[in-house]
This record gives structure tokens, C-alpha cells and sequence, in this order.
């Protein structure tokens, strides 16, 4: 008998199925989307307005997250018995947590602290 016997090794590696060339072929034609969509946005200026550009430029983001979380990670709800989607779900609450709170605290620096143009005009 063999130190490692191959008969008996699950390929899974514990659970979590490997992809196949499909599932990653998929996967990496869409991030190729989602990335080229956004990229000619930017370059071609469809859009005039810049926040309406960068909203919709964010959505693509997260979703190109996604794609990559199922298709690259393997990350599902059913993987390592749900214990990843959970770490998942705490990370991102902390990452909302400390952007939001840190844009925050820019902004009404930024409002409260710096002086405004008729003040600056003011000063000798």
C-alpha cells in the first residue's frame, strides 16, 4: 500500500469543486466585457456627465467582482459550508464601515475647515 493512495483522493478538495475550462472561459469573457464596456465609456465620453459615468462605472466593478468571486474563487454559498460567504460578508461590511466613515470625516473637513472663496478674497 502506497503512502498516498490516489484511488481514494478526493478531487474536490474539501467540497469545493474545481472549475471547468467552460466555467472559466465564461468568467474570463465576461471580465473582458466588463472591463472593455467601462474603458470605452471613458475614451469615447458617451456619457456627459461624470457622476452618472462613475456610478455606472462603480456597478460594472461590482460586478466584474462577482464574475470573478463564482467563475475564479469559486466562492458560492454551498463552498467550505458557507463559512467563506460568511468571512465575505463580514469583510465587506467592515470595507463599507471604514470608506464610508472615511469620506465622512474628508468631506466635513473639507467643508469646515477650508476657507471659502469670498473668505480667501477677504485676507490680506
Amino acid at each position: 500500500m502506497s503512502a498516498h493512495d490516489h484511488a481514494d483522493h478526493d478531487h474536490t478538495h474539501g467540497g469545493a469543486a474545481h472549475g471547468s475550462l467552460k466555467g472559466y472561459l465564461i468568467g474570463f469573457f465576461l471580465s473582458v466585457v466588463l472591463t472593455a464596456i467601462p474603458f470605452w465609456m471613458v475614451m469615447t465620453g458617451a456619457i456627459d456627465n461624470k457622476q452618472a459615468t462613475a456610478i455606472i462605472i462603480m456597478a460594472f466593478a461590482v460586478v466584474q467582482i462577482v464574475v470573478h468571486m463564482v467563475f475564479f474563487l469559486h466562492m458560492t454559498p454551498a463552498s467550505e459550508g458557507g463559512w467563506s460567504m460568511l468571512a465575505l460578508i463580514f469583510t465587506v461590511i467592515l470595507v463599507v464601515i471604514v470608506l464610508s466613515g472615511s469620506l465622512w470625516v474628508m468631506y466635513h473637513l473639507n467643508a469646515n475647515m477650508m476657507p471659502g472663496l469670498h473668505e480667501m478674497r477677504e485676507m490680506p
